[in-house]
């Protein structure tokens, strides 16, 4: 791609703030186990060897472009990757696995801060080989301190991170010993993914909703923040990703990221009313792509609708499941480029009762 064609993206007009004549669409986890490609390719290589070898990495980033016009790319990845470096070695059983967690004020001493060079060069490449494959711009990621520390202290996934939180409260300084690193890490990074060429970056929160107001005012968005103002100067959209945390936006919404990226728990007028002047990302129940056609395109249409109020990027409300038909994802993508923001509401109201009897017809 093209730095002309970067300035002309319908993605990146949105996510600056910039009125579109329709929504741009992209989807957390376009590539994945959803497409027969993808599962063909792990079948023959590990999730790690496919994150490191930047011409997989490419390859898989490309998959559903090829199957889908979507309005950007994200590069194939792991919110993990830049841990190994720092002396925290993970494993995938198949999710992400630290059989030494960092628990104490020692561990935390002992990690490193690796230049933002030798971090992770295979991702770098990665984006430089989908940028000369594909016509629009590659999404650069990482996940937000507060995450990955969960990972780190927790040892794997959880559903609650009861570990963490506790840790959190008994061990605060080394806590703010950890944050700090991974903050200076995560910053170094993103700017890696922007000099190989990504055209945004998004930082992946995906933990913060676990966590109450006081708790990540002291341990989220500081470090949340100090990423996303080291990224300030290089003039790409930031998008902030964080889920089931609509109890946090009015902290959230002082974040300086361009773009919040919602989930499906409340409808995106209601979240904009909250984080006045950001552009909103998503939030299609991603459950919803393991249903029907006309239920798709029914709750499609609804988010497209709840979106008119500002600046628009459709996306899921997290990632697209296993099990989601990938005609589902061509019917959604199809919806929302026709779906034009240039109209009212009351219009495109009109438009659907047509659209559903024409469906009606068919069948």
């Amino acid at each position: 791609m093209t730095t002309t064609e970067q300035a002309t993206s319908v993605f990146l007009d949105a996510a600056r703030g910039a009125s579109t004549p329709r929504a741009p669409i992209w989807l957390m986890r376009q590539a994945g186990r959803y497409l027969p490609e993808y599962r063909a390719l792990k079948e023959r290589h590990s999730f790690w060897e496919m994150c490191r070898t930047p011409e997989i990495a490419a390859e898989v980033t490309v998959q559903p472009l090829r199957r889908f016009p979507l309005d950007a790319a994200i590069i194939f990845s792991d919110i993990m990757t830049p841990l190994p470096p720092m002396g925290v070695p993970v494993d995938f059983a198949p999710g992400p696995v630290i059989r030494t967690p960092v628990r104490t004020a020692e561990d935390v001493a002992r990690l490193a801060v690796p230049p933002g060079a030798e971090l992770a060069p295979f991702v770098g490449e990665a984006i430089r080989l989908v940028r000369e494959r594909i016509p629009v711009p590659v999404i650069g990621f990482a996940g937000a301190p507060l995450t990955v520390a969960g990972y780190a202290v927790q040892g794997a996934g959880s559903a609650d991170y009861a570990e963490f939180r506790s840790w959190l409260r008994r061990e605060p300084l080394a806590a703010h010993g950890l944050l700090d690193k991974l903050a200076a890490v995560t910053a170094a990074y993103l700017r890696e993914q922007i000099a190989a060429g990504a055209g945004a970056v998004q930082l992946f929160d995906s933990w913060a909703g676990i966590h109450d107001r006081r708790v990540y005012a002291t341990f989220g968005m500081p470090y949340a923040r100090r990423v996303l103002d080291e990224l300030a100067d290089t003039g790409v959209p930031r998008i902030y990703l964080a889920v089931g945390a609509s109890h946090l936006y009015p902290q959230i919404a002082r974040l300086p990221a361009e773009v919040i990226s919602v989930d499906w728990r409340q409808p995106l007028d209601v979240s904009r009313a909250a984080l006045p002047g950001k552009a909103l990302q998503g939030n299609l129940d991603p459950t919803v792509m393991l249903t029907d056609r006309e239920t798709v395109l029914a709750a499609g249409r609804q988010v497209l609708r709840d979106g008119l109020g500002g600046a628009h990027i459709f996306n899921l409300g997290h990632g697209v499941l296993p099990g989601t038909p990938p005609d589902n994802v061509a019917r959604l993508v199809d919806l929302v480029h026709e779906f034009p923001r240039d109209t009212d509401t009351a219009t495109h109201e009109e438009a659907d009762a047509e659209g559903k009897d024409g469906e009606d017809e068919e069948r």
